[in-house]
């Protein structure tokens, strides 16, 4: 019968630091454990790996053992091995050792007698082998996309791309203020008077938290590709499209001990509603246009007919025909889904249409809410700052010169995506803000109707016009739609710039100062 032998323990908080000799230490994982399946064999199991020793000298085994106890000097643990069965054993303990990093079972610290300094740890997927120290002389310095996060106490830093990670005790966190610019690793320690830093620049540079390059050739600033990298964005594509340096990805459930699954459809308001014309689909299937010819005819158009404006049938067309809730369903996570006329992975179905009307023949001028489950408006707000502001991002972004009818604000109820899903979270949302957008446009192209879907908004403005906890709901798009004229005033879809307009990424005038909206607006051609 299997036994548990040891599990390694929970990091313990730090002691001050005193003058103490500096090693560099190795252990288990916390979450790891050991096991002696029999016939002297030492099994480790990770969340991403088991490693199962086999034939050990029996000098070895304990050794090994001890790793699941706490840190460990492996040059220590040789010298004992050595005294109990000889060299060859030490060279078993050396190839046991380098297999358990190659599986990333293994964390490696600097340690200031037995107090920590710094934690190199395996967070998804890989090796754990620390490699060499940075060279004495040689310049270093921060990544500018290194991440720091608080937890515990102390500061944990990530790069991206990276399944490791570096943990550092509060004296040792001084370090990263030295790191902001080139300095040598003894320079750095010269500054923090701190023994180890040599030690801790090495576990740095095996998370690749290091920056290449040297003082006036920062390639992460000056050379493709890192340049043209912001690090938010960096981060965002790193930890969504790297399973191996995650923890957890995809469907994880990592809501499911915090919260229960939101429905399919957030609470009435308890405001008045206005009922929409229902479409006749089966009359609509009868004239549509074919799918070939939507396609070929779709563009964005920034010009509305102020002479015939939007009307309710026309919005409540488009929003039955795009955004409702044809069907709810239990999913076998007890998680209430939805179908609706565009996809939705795992159909969490988790966004959410604020129409913003300001000309709609029907529908009086605010903000409304469409309930996907009862084709109906619910009032939010009436025209005031927080509409107008809204109003005037999306007039910008579209490079109109008049108000938009409409303004559909697409929000998210983040909760529906993130009880189940883990990492991918942010990023799938976004992928059905893409397909809901397509949804639009070709429904707006096969009714006649002028649709321009924006690359930008403002969720602050989002969150003063509506009262939602931002954290909760937030904006993720805005498309403009209204009447389509019967003759466009400009043969392509981008009004040309006037002359003494401000370019693309200027300030402009109106709301705060918001880039010019040529930045924001959507792709198109002619």
């Amino acid at each position: 019968m299997e036994r548990v032998l040891l599990t390694a323990p929970a990091p313990a908080p730090a002691a001050p630091l005193a003058a103490a000799p500096v090693t560099t230490s190795s252990r288990l994982r916390p979450d790891a454990r050991l096991t002696t399946p029999g016939d002297g064999e030492l099994r480790i199991t990770g969340p991403q790996s088991t490693l199962t020793l086999r034939q050990l000298p029996l000098g070895v085994r304990p050794e090994l053992a001890l790793l699941a106890t706490g840190w460990q000097d492996l040059d220590a643990l040789g010298a004992r091995v050595v005294a109990a069965d000889g060299m060859r054993a030490l060279l078993r303990l050396r190839l046991a050792v380098g297999r358990l990093d190659e599986e990333g079972l293994l964390e490696h610290a600097v340690l200031s007698g037995e107090s920590e300094l710094a934690r190199l740890s395996p967070v998804g997927r890989g090796r754990t082998v620390l490699g060499p120290a940075p060279l004495a002389g040689r310049p270093v310095k921060l990544s500018r996309f290194a991440l720091a996060q608080v937890g515990g106490g102390r500061l944990t830093l990530a790069a991206p791309g990276s399944h490791l990670t570096v943990t550092l005790c509060p004296e040792a966190s001084a370090l990263l203020g030295v790191l902001a610019d080139w300095t040598t690793p003894e320079a750095a320690g010269e500054r923090l008077a701190l023994a180890g830093t040599d030690a801790t620049l090495r576990l740095l540079h095996a998370a690749g938290l290091l920056a290449p390059g040297a003082p006036g050739q920062d390639l992460e600033d000056t050379a493709l590709p890192a340049a043209q990298w912001a690090p938010a964005e960096l981060w965002l594509h790193a930890r969504s499209r790297n399973p191996r340096t995650v923890a957890g990805y995809g469907g994880t459930y990592p809501g499911r001990d915090h919260f229960a699954p939101l429905p399919a459809a957030p609470p009435a308001r308890g405001t008045r509603r206005v009922a929409l014309p229902v479409p006749d689909l089966a009359a609509i299937a009868r004239t549509d246009p074919s799918l070939t010819e939507v396609l070929e005819s779709r563009r964005s158009v920034r010009e509305h007919d102020a002479a015939a404006p939007l009307t309710d049938v026309q919005l409540g067309e488009l929003l039955y025909r795009t955004a409702r809730c044809r069907q709810t369903f239990t999913g076998g996570d007890g998680q209430e889904l939805a179908d609706r006329p565009y996809p939705s992975g795992g159909a969490v179905h988790e966004l959410e249409v604020y129409p913003l009307v300001t000309a709609c023949a029907g529908i009086e001028p605010g903000l409304w809410h469409y309930r996907t489950d009862r084709h109906e408006l619910e009032h939010v707000a009436q025209p005031g700052p927080a509409t107008a502001a809204l109003v005037h991002g999306a007039r910008e972004g579209a490079l109109m010169t008049d108000d938009p009818q409409v303004v559909l604000l697409v929000a998210a109820r983040f909760g529906r995506v993130m009880w189940k899903y883990e990492t991918v979270a942010y990023p799938l949302l976004l992928k059905h803000v893409g397909v809901f957008y397509q949804t639009v446009y070709l429904v707006g192209a096969a009714m006649g109707l002028a649709v321009c879907g924006l690359g930008g908004g403002d969720a602050a403005d989002f969150a003063a016009a509506t009262g939602l906890d931002p954290l909760a709901e937030g904006g993720v798009g805005e498309l403009v739609v209204g009447s389509r004229p019967a003759r466009l005033r400009h043969p392509f879809a981008v009004p040309p710039l006037t002359a003494g307009a401000p370019s693309a990424g200027a300030p402009s005038a109106g709301h705060g100062a918001a880039p010019h909206a040529g930045a924001f607006a959507a792709e198109e051609r002619p």
